[in-house]
């Protein structure tokens, strides 16, 4: 099949739906949790926090995690914060109750983890505030107009920082990932959207025109493996 990652794709996700819910979501969310723990995605991502954590001395931080699934990312950062005693509060945030009761479940062990459902383009969340938030594998979701919009509102609402990880729309990502579909047998959600979702990736000239047109000074963006670009706000 011919594919064009000239410009993102525009198509709807089957996870998009937010009143999706069901064993099949479940497994979606399982599968990506592994997978992006298996390329190293957590790791990307508890790297750029770090890297923020040591602007300042705050104690006591609030971290956010927009479009948190089953809530890996939030567990992984509680068990780090428990290890190098630094006290977090983590809040998830995602659209869909299901996927929100679904990662309260996987957490009900730790009593720093709260979930929250909520729009992201509704006042509820426009108000909350936090030091750091955290948004991986989530932007990809939104269209240019929209993500200039979330991008704004993290930056005004962070003390400290945002922290995006998400997709390189890349050819050769779109077959690798082809080539996990089969290995990791993936379900029809796990492997549509998987792969739609490389085509509404980023390129790194468009990240950096988002971070122009929000006039965000100390922004950077770089690519890591596999295929993911981390774009660290820092507001300290």
């Amino acid at each position: 099949m011919s594919i064009t990652t000239s410009y993102r794709a525009d198509g709807t996700e089957i996870m998009d739906d937010f009143l999706l819910e069901g064993e099949e979501l479940r497994n979606a969310l399982d599968k990506i949790a592994d997978i992006n723990r298996l390329l190293g995605g957590n790791k990307l991502t508890l790297n750029g926090v770090k890297q923020l954590l040591k602007k300042t001395t705050k104690q006591g931080i609030v971290i956010v995690d927009v479009g948190c699934g089953n809530g890996d990312m939030l567990r992984m950062l509680a068990d780090y914060g428990k290890e190098a005693n630094i006290d977090f509060r983590l809040i998830g945030i995602d659209a869909n109750k299901y996927t929100i009761n679904y990662a309260g479940k996987l957490s009900k062990d730790y009593l720093n983890i709260e979930y929250k459902c909520l729009d992201i383009f509704e006042d509820d969340f426009k108000v909350l505030n936090y030091d750091i938030v955290l948004c991986t594998l989530t932007l990809h979701h939104f269209k240019d107009d929209e993500i200039l919009k979330i991008i704004a509102t993290f930056n005004k609402n962070a003390t400290v920082g945002v922290v995006i990880n998400d997709l390189h729309r890349s050819k050769i990502a779109y077959r690798l990932f082809s080539i996990m579909c089969k290995l990791f047998n993936l379900n029809r959600m796990s492997r549509e959207d998987g792969l739609l979702s490389i085509l509404r990736g980023f390129k790194k000239e468009e990240l950096e025109l988002y971070s122009k047109k929000l006039n965000l000074n100390n922004s950077q963006i770089q690519w890591k493996w596999a295929f993911r670009y981390q774009w660290i706000i820092s507001k300290l």
